[in-house]
């Protein structure tokens, strides 16, 4: 993946709610929020140590879920074969428009546009 923070992302975004309110609580804040572990320390009261165990915890429990299910490494996969996708029916799409204007291949193209795109939400 391409970096660090792009990957706790979305080891959050698909198994953050696995985590206890707490974990999610804390790795929002040094995550999403840019908190730093003494920031969110001094808010809470605690040390800047246990902020930081209960955020490598949740990371802990995310990478391990993600180890042995792979979704996120299977989701990025897609995403990238669906641009293949996406790009291959518009270049289809511009070369039937200047060349061929067959109706039916302009459907089949806006088909396959759509299936994409579902497939991206």
């Amino acid at each position: 993946m391409k970096n660090q923070t792009f990957r706790m992302t979305m080891l959050y975004d698909f198994y953050g709610e696995l985590l206890t309110d707490r974990q999610k609580e804390f790795y929002d804040l040094y995550y999403n929020e840019d908190l730093s572990l003494s920031e969110i320390a001094e808010n809470y009261g605690i040390s800047r140590q246990g902020v930081r165990d209960v955020i490598v915890r949740a990371e802990g429990i995310m990478t391990d879920i993600e180890d042995k299910t792979g979704l996120v490494k299977r989701f990025m996969q897609l995403q990238g074969h669906v641009t293949q996708i996406t790009s291959a029916a518009e270049e289809i799409e511009r070369i039937n428009s200047r060349r061929y204007e067959d109706a039916r291949v302009s459907e089949l193209t806006k088909d396959i546009l759509a299936a994409a795109s579902a497939l991206q939400e």
